[in-house]
């Protein structure tokens, strides 16, 4: 067997193993064997390298999050003397998503005549020729989708919703490969650019942000072109191209129809040109660059905020003073003040001083077990500490009697696991035991630990049996804050399936102050721009995220509004790939979303 061939099965078995953990590495080690191809050592240089790009293009689908480290790399590719190389990493930069970005920035940034008329020419030729389909090619469509009209229910049903950037719901309708064949129907679909194939795949979201780009460029064109001949000669090109993007979505050649919002930005776009005033105009060439401008430089703050928490905290400059107590200088002071100071090294010395710490926290932390009139009394100090659970159980004979065979039966309920099982005590009259119990936690799930105390006395024939309150585990203790892109938050929403629907009800009236008591009580980090919430509309859609001990993600989408009578209403979402954070995290927000404490 040749090189190559044990190249391309390592690379697959490599692929395969790759996880969110290690994918950085692995990228990281994909792009240097890339530049060792270079060097011309390595026979079949130009073989290998198209397998590396491959794989590089493959992690970049599967974890969107490294796609912008290896961009550069591959742009240095195109040129490549091996064609089937330079193609790979063309189609690398063919989602639909970069287009969208690059339609974005081409209408956002091109200012000058020359560039306007250059970024009109350009979405035009890869937008090919119009329309987008002949009369007898949509006949020919209708008279195919009646004899088989399976294709058609397969399509339809691969309808799901997606939750958009502000956190509002759209439908995504995702084209199965059974039910659509390539766009071989549609005239110039495989010959016209990049653009056109994508949107005759039925990526209306690509076709709406067409349309918004031409819209930005001809209201720039007015500006900057003196000639109205020139302006009106664009007008009605990009009209002649919004009508047959709109023709295009509504006809039967797609495997399905346009999603009601892509058609409301296309017709939006429409009607601009037919009534353009100061303020929309303003609004499209001033406020949208203004608002990237503002999400830019909150997202910076908030990293540079992260970056500081991070940072150690330095307690002690290098060139502070040492104080040595023992050292210390005692003129000068009372027989009063000496005697404290002399009792306090004495606590340093024996560490009574942090006992005492632990002491006040322990106060602060009792659960208790049994009743005050149960003849033995019970209570527990509980220390969660990520992977297990140690419960310090104090056990109080207030009988008269020595309690023989006392047992501390434990269960229990949800993912926990008792390490061992208690052993059995003598405890005399009016003494004390200290029991611990150790215990595993597998998952983040809302766990309860119940059980009971069992003993004998020599003047009992039967065992008496006292119930122990139970002991519930708060699922905030494995959570903390977390941050992810916008794009993977979607992502992580459409294919994580467990989900919990909580009703909002509460009697804060702001959504703000809301927003934050939901944040405060979860434990949750808010993805969505501050920039984003400001301001009173009577609506309010946030994304929060937090990740657990044990890796799992935490979605949570808050969607409000308040009513003509001041009371909030809406619905809370929770999405969780394991059933156990979307119950434990929907219980958690149903108890405590009413107050403000």
């Amino acid at each position: 067997m040749c090189l190559g061939h044990f190249q391309r099965k390592t690379l697959d078995i490599v692929l395969e193993l790759v996880t969110p953990r290690n994918i950085n590495e692995v990228v990281l080690l994909l792009k240097k064997e890339v530049m060792k191809t270079q060097s011309g050592e390595l026979e079949k240089n130009g073989e290998y390298r198209q397998m590396l790009i491959q794989a590089i293009h493959s992690c970049a689908i599967k974890f969107p999050e490294v796609a912008s480290t290896v961009v550069h790399l591959m742009m240095d590719f195109l040129g490549d003397s091996n064609v089937a190389s330079a193609i790979d990493v063309i189609v690398v930069i063919r989602a639909a998503r970069v287009c969208s970005c690059a339609l974005w920035i081409i209408g956002e940034y091109c200012l000058s005549p020359s560039e306007v008329e250059s970024g009109i020419a350009t979405i035009k030729q890869c937008l090919g020729e119009l329309p987008f389909y002949s009369v007898s090619e949509e006949a020919e469509a209708i008279d195919a989708s009646k004899k088989n009209p399976q294709s058609n229910s397969i399509t339809v049903s691969s309808r799901r919703p997606a939750i958009l950037a502000d956190g509002t719901y759209a439908t995504q309708s995702a084209a199965s490969e059974t039910a659509f064949s390539p766009p071989t129907i549609v005239q110039g679909s495989l010959t016209s650019g990049n653009l056109r194939s994508l949107l005759l795949t039925g990526d209306f979201f690509l076709s709406a942000v067409v349309a918004c780009t031409l819209t930005k460029l001809v209201l720039r064109l007015e500006e900057v072109q003196p000639s109205k001949v020139e302006v009106n000669k664009a007008t009605t090109q990009a009209l002649l191209i919004f009508v047959s993007l709109l023709q295009l979505g509504q006809s039967p050649v797609l495997p399905h129809p346009i999603d009601n919002d892509s058609y409301d930005r296309i017709v939006l776009c429409i009607r601009l040109f037919c009534n353009t005033g100061d303020e929309i105009r303003k609004i499209w060439l001033q406020s949208c660059r203004q608002s990237f401008v503002k999400m830019l430089s909150e997202k910076q703050l908030q990293e540079t905020e992260e970056l500081k928490a991070k940072a150690q905290v330095s307690h002690a400059q290098p060139d502070d003073l040492i104080d040595f107590y023992h050292l210390k200088s005692r003129k000068g002071m009372s027989q009063l003040e000496l005697e404290d100071e002399v009792q306090d090294d004495l606590k340093r010395a024996t560490g009574e001083f942090v006992k005492d710490a632990d002491d006040a926290n322990k106060l602060n932390c009792i659960l208790q077990l049994t009743g005050f009139s149960d003849p033995v009394y019970a209570e527990a100090y509980v220390t969660v500490h990520h992977y297990d659970i140690v419960l310090d159980i104090t056990v109080i004979n207030r009988t008269r009697e020595t309690l023989q065979n006392l047992c501390l039966e434990l269960a229990t309920m949800g993912d926990l696991k008792l390490v061992e099982r208690p052993q059995n005590y003598t405890v005399a009259p009016e003494s004390s035991k200290q029991i611990k119990v150790n215990i595993k936690v597998s998952s983040t799930e809302t766990g309860v630990i119940f059980g009971n105390i069992v003993y004998e006395t020599s003047n009992v024939l039967e065992r008496t049996v006292v119930v122990l309150n139970d002991i519930h585990i708060d699922i905030m203790d494995y959570i903390s804050p977390a941050v992810c892109m916008d794009t993977a938050f979607r992502t992580m929403w459409a294919e994580f399936e467990w989900e919990n629907k909580v009703a909002v009800n509460t009697v804060i009236k702001n959504e703000k102050e809301f927003l934050d008591h939901i944040i405060k009580s979860t434990n949750m980090k808010c993805l969505t721009a501050p920039s984003a919430l400001d301001g009173e509309c009577g609506f309010l859609a946030a994304n929060l995220y937090a990740k657990s001990v044990f890796g799992e993600d935490a979605l949570v989408n808050v969607s409000i509004e308040k009513l003509a009578d001041g009371k909030l209403s809406g619905y809370i979402r929770i999405r969780s790939k394991t059933q156990g954070i979307a119950l434990s995290l929907g219980d958690k927000i149903t108890l405590k979303q009413k107050g403000g404490s």
